[in-house]
């Protein structure tokens, strides 16, 4: 039973009669007429358990963007239901007002919306339903809560896709659509064309020029079908927060950009999430399937605070690659990190394929090497730009063992990769 406001003003107005004959009988008389009138207020009140509810949550819904919860109740009870209906969700699933009051007469239902701005990536699974009926005269109420179940996936907000068009048109230019025409090493063969002044020799078809009696010249595009690996590390270091995200969103952003690349360029896109072991995996998804499974594998995907395994990790990438591919991976440039685990072990991956490592950094270190106001701020600015010199130096020896480094502010960091994949893509390096 729970008491209203009404029970608490009743109970003060007996200070009336008590103030009139000052005697505990009549304290103790209020009292029972007090309460022999919730109970009877409870007995006539409908029951809540007699009340069928119904949640309606739809699949997913990407972050930041609104969507709602429905809860259908039907009165089975006899008696009209008079109450208040609470829908429960966690505080990241951005559920406004989540209070209705209700007047269900028997038989009859009714349907309450709470509308939902998700905050958080993952699986918000609703809370209970809790039913309050009050009896007629509203001093008390019979409540119960019922599990409904409901699990509503944030999938990433993928932001980065407002960078998507313009690498597009590029990536049309690179393919021949355009009046740019691509030759390198590994690059497909398009078409013939004659040949203008200014024109490779390297590149005369002498056979066809001979048939055609005209000089004419080949023409290539970017390879097609080639195996892109994106690789997100979901350790320790991913969990650092660089500014009001942590380090493994802006990983996010930019895997989904690059996979969203890649697949209109006609590459098959693999994907994995590893720390000790593989926290997500996408293979086999391509065309219009392969965004819907990377954003529903990335959307519950959390930090966990080990170390990366990175001899485990080098086993991944090998187990699924048998042939030369691009390995992207979505780590961190922290030179301790780095030297102690991925260093070691780089120059496995290099011999086999084109390796590419993309960290985002903190944008507060450019924060701390301007202020010079103070000695506290110039000693923080030493050890930022002391920082910034190991990063430059860990970068280096990563590029002289064969892998290719983009380190960018967590918001360039998913336009930065897609652009280094053009660039790699027109010289013939996958």
């Amino acid at each position: 039973m729970v008491v209203t406001w009404r029970t608490a003003a009743l109970t003060a107005l007996g200070l009336v009669p008590v103030l009139v004959v000052p005697t505990p009988g009549t304290v103790l008389l209020w009292t029972l007429v007090v309460v022999a009138l919730c109970g009877i207020d409870v007995a006539l009140a409908a029951s809540p358990r007699q009340v069928a509810v119904e949640r309606r949550v739809p699949g997913s819904v990407r972050l930041s963007e609104r969507t709602t919860s429905q809860l259908v109740l039907t009165n089975v009870a006899r008696r009209r239901l008079r109450g208040l209906v609470r829908d429960a969700w966690p505080p990241s699933a951005g559920a406004d007002a989540n209070r209705y009051e209700i007047d269900l007469p028997p038989g009859e239902a009714t349907r309450l919306t709470t509308r939902l701005v998700p905050t958080r990536r993952g699986d918000r699974v609703a809370d209970r339903v809790t039913i309050r009926s009050f009896g007629p005269l509203r001093l008390a109420a019979r409540q119960v809560s019922l599990q409904v179940p409901g699990r509503l996936r944030v999938l990433p907000e993928f932001a980065s896709r407002r960078h998507l068009p313009s690498r597009l048109a590029r990536l049309r230019e690179m393919d021949g659509r355009a009046a740019v025409q691509v030759r390198g090493e590994g690059t497909e063969f398009d078409s013939l064309r004659e040949y203008v002044i200014g024109d490779d020799v390297r590149s005369i078809d002498w056979r066809a020029s001979a048939r055609r009696a005209d000089m004419v010249v080949r023409t290539w595009r970017p390879e097609r079908d080639r195996r892109v690996l994106i690789v997100i590390d979901t350790a320790r270091t991913s969990a650092a927060r660089l500014g009001d995200e942590p380090r493994l969103d802006a990983s996010i952003e930019a895997a989904l950009l690059l996979a969203a690349l890649a697949g209109r360029a006609g590459d098959r896109v693999e994907l994995i999430a590893y720390d000790r072991t593989v926290r997500a995996r996408v293979a086999g998804a391509a065309g219009p399937r392969l965004m819907p499974a990377m954003a529903d594998a990335l959307a519950p995907l959390t930090p966990t605070l080990l170390e990366t395994d990175w001899p485990g990790l080098v086993g991944a990438v090998h187990e699924r690659l048998s042939q030369r591919a691009l390995v992207v991976l979505l780590s961190t440039l922290d030179p301790a990190a780095v030297e102690s685990g991925l260093l070691p072990v780089v120059g496995q991956l290099t011999q086999s394929h084109q390796v590419v490592l993309a960290a985002a950094h903190d944008p507060q270190v450019a924060d701390l090497l301007a202020a010079r106001d103070s000695a506290h701020e110039v000693y923080d600015a030493a050890a930022a730009a002391r920082t910034e010199l190991e990063r430059t130096a860990v970068t280096t020896v990563l590029r002289q063992r064969g892998a290719e480094v983009v380190d960018a502010l967590p918001e360039d960091l998913a336009p930065r990769l897609a652009d280094t994949y053009l660039a790699l893509k027109a010289a013939g390096r996958l």
